[in-house]
C-alpha cells in the first residue's frame, strides 16, 4: 500500500473526530443527482439499527464540478431522520465530505477508498460500510445487512448478493464470479459488486498490503478487496440485498475501460497468489446472511449486433496478440467465432435495416438476439481463454494492459452469446446459465494447473 497521502486538512478532520464505532463510506464522482438519496438512507440506517454506536459518513469525492458534495452536506440534518424513525440515537452522525488526494498520480473509486480505509483506520472503527453513490435501490436495511455480519457475526467480510437483471453485471457473470470461485473455492456471486462490509482488522490488513497498482486505484479495487480478504485468510460470507438498481450500462457501450482495469486487477493477483489457488479443488457455499427477497430488477437493453461487431473488429487487428497469447487449438476457434460474428453480424444489419431509413439501432435486445440466433461462443472455450490469459501474465511476454486490453473483443464476444442464448428466459433461469459457466471453470481448472506446474518445472531445470 503507498505511504499515505492524505492532505493536512483531511488529517485535522481526523482529529476532530477522535474515533468513531461504524463507518459509511461513499466514494463519488458527479453524482449529484443520486447521492443526496443515498446519504439519507444510509444515515436512516446507521440511526434505526445502530443507534447506540458512534457513526460517521465520509464522501471521499473525486472533485465533482456538479455539486455532488454539497448535495452531501445539504442533505436533510439528523433531526429530520431521527423524527421520522422515532428512534434517539446515543450520539449524532458527523458527515463529511473531501476532496480525495490522487495516488501517484492516479485517481478513481480505488484512491476515493484508499482515503476512506486510512480514515477509518485513524479512527479505529470496528465495521466500516462502503456503497456506491448512484444507487437508486439502496434502503436503510442495507446499513444493518452489511454491517450485521461483522458487528454480530464475527465475520470480516461481506459482499453483496443481489436480483440482478439478466443481461447486467456482465464483467461478473464472465470472468469474476466464475474465475474467484474455480480458483479460491468460494461461490462469492458478486465479487464485484460495489457495496460492501469490513471489519476493522480487514482494513488494517488492506493497509498493510504493498500490490497497489494504477488499476486498483480505478475500478480494479473491488475485486482487489474481495481476492485480498480470500487469500488473507479472513471469515467471508455474503448478504441479501434485493435487486441493486443504478445508472445503467450497456456492455458494448459503457465497460470496455472497467473490464480493462477489473480483469488486469484479478489476473495480476491469481498470478500473485499461487499458494492460494493451486490445491483448490472444487468450490463450495458462502453463508448468506438476510431473508430472501423476490424481486424482479429493472430490464436492461444490450445492443448485441454491436458486441458482435467488435467481436470482429478486433479480429483484424488483434489476431497476432491473440495467437501469442492463447493456446493454439484455442486461438484458431475463437478467430473462427470472430468470423462467424462479423458475418452474423452484417446479416442482421441488413435485416434490421441499420444505416438505412429505418435505423435497426433502434431495435430491441430481442429483436438483435432472434437475428443472430446461431452464434454461440461455448462455456468451454471461454474458460479455456481466460485461463490462458492467467498463464499469459505469469509469462510477462506481453505487458498486461496490452494483454488484457486484446480481450476485450473476445468478452465482447462472449457476452453477445450469452445474451442471444438466453433472449427468451427469465433472469431466474439465465442464472442457471450462469452457474453451468461456473461450473465449467472448476472442471477446466486442471487445464490451468497443469500448465503452472509445467512452467514451474521449466523453470526450475532452465539454468540461473
Amino acid at each position: 500500500m503507498p505511504a499515505t497521502t492524505l492532505t493536512p486538512a483531511i488529517r485535522d478532520e481526523i482529529a476532530r473526530l477522535g474515533r468513531a464505532d461504524i463507518m459509511v463510506g461513499i466514494p463519488s464522482f458527479k453524482n449529484a443527482a443520486t447521492i443526496g438519496y443515498v446519504v439519507r438512507a444510509a444515515h436512516a440506517g446507521l440511526v434505526q439499527y445502530f443507534p447506540d454506536l458512534k457513526p460517521v459518513l465520509v464522501n471521499s469525492d473525486a472533485g465533482s464540478p456538479d455539486g455532488t458534495q454539497r448535495v452531501v452536506i445539504e442533505t436533510e440534518p439528523p433531526d429530520y431522520v431521527e423524527s421520522i424513525l422515532l428512534v434517539r440515537p446515543t450520539n449524532k452522525l458527523d458527515r463529511v465530505t473531501l476532496t480525495y488526494p490522487e495516488i501517484d498520480g492516479v485517481g478513481g473509486k480505488g484512491a476515493a477508498l484508499r482515503t476512506i480505509f486510512e480514515i477509518a483506520a485513524a479512527l479505529e472503527v470496528q465495521a466500516l460500510v462502503v456503497v456506491d453513490s448512484d444507487l437508486r435501490s439502496i434502503v436503510p436495511e442495507w446499513i444493518e445487512l452489511l454491517a450485521g455480519p461483522i458487528l454480530k457475526g464475527g465475520y470480516d467480510f461481506t459482499a453483496p448478493l443481489y436480483s440482478r437483471y439478466k443481461y447486467d453485471g456482465t464483467i461478473t457473470n464472465t470472468v469474476t464470479y466464475p474465475l474467484t470461485r474455480a480458483l479460491y473455492g468460494h461461490r462469492i456471486r458478486q465479487p464485484i459488486g460495489g457495496d460492501f462490509g469490513v471489519s476493522g482488522d480487514l482494513v488494517r490488513h488492506y493497509l498493510s498490503l504493498d500490490d497497489w497498482t494504477p488499476e486498483i486505484s480505478k475500478f480494479g479495487i473491488d475485486i482487489w478487496m474481495t481476492t485480498s480478504a480470500l487469500t488473507g485468510g479472513f471469515a467471508v460470507c455474503q448478504t441479501r440485498l434485493g435487486a441493486k438498481v443504478h445508472d445503467p450500462k450497456d456492455p458494448g457501450a459503457d465497460l470496455g475501460p472497467m473490464f480493462r482495469q477489473v480483469v488486469s486487477t484479478i489476473l495480476s493477483l491469481a498470478a500473485q497468489h499461487p499458494d492460494a489457488w493451486l490445491g483448490v479443488r472444487g468450490s463450495h457455499d458462502v453463508p448468506a446472511y438476510g431473508f430472501e427477497r423476490i424481486i424482479d430488477p429493472p430490464p436492461l437493453e444490450v445492443n448485441a449486433i454491436r458486441l458482435l461487431s467488435e467481436f470482429h473488429a478486433g479480429s483484424l487487428t488483434l489476431a497476432d496478440t491473440w495467437r501469442r497469447a492463447l493456446d493454439p487449438a484455442n486461438a484458431d476457434a475463437v478467430l473462427a467465432l470472430a468470423e462467424e460474428a462479423g458475418r452474423l453480424a452484417d446479416d442482421a444489419s441488413r435485416r434490421l435495416g441499420i444505416g438505412g431509413e429505418n435505423d435497426g439501432s433502434r431495435a430491441t435486445t430481442l429483436e438483435m438476439a432472434e437475428a443472430l440466433s446461431t452464434f454461440h461462443f461455448p462455456d468451454e472455450l471461454w474458460a479455456r481463454v481466460v485461463y490462458d490469459l492467467v498463464l499469459a501474465v505469469r509469462r510477462g511476454d506481453i505487458e498486461t494492459g496490452r494483454l488484457v486490453a486484446s480481450l476485450v473483443p473476445i468478452y465482447f464476444g462472449r457476452v453477445g452469446s450469452f445474451v442471444i442464448e438466453n433472449r427468451h428466459l427469465t433472469t431466474a433461469d439465465a442464472e442457471e446459465r450462469v452457474e453451468r459457466q461456473a461450473r465449467h471453470f472448476e472442471l477446466l481448472k486442471p487445464y490451468l494447473v497443469d500448465r503452472w506446474l509445467a512452467m514451474d518445472a521449466a523453470a526450475a531445470e532452465s539454468p540461473a
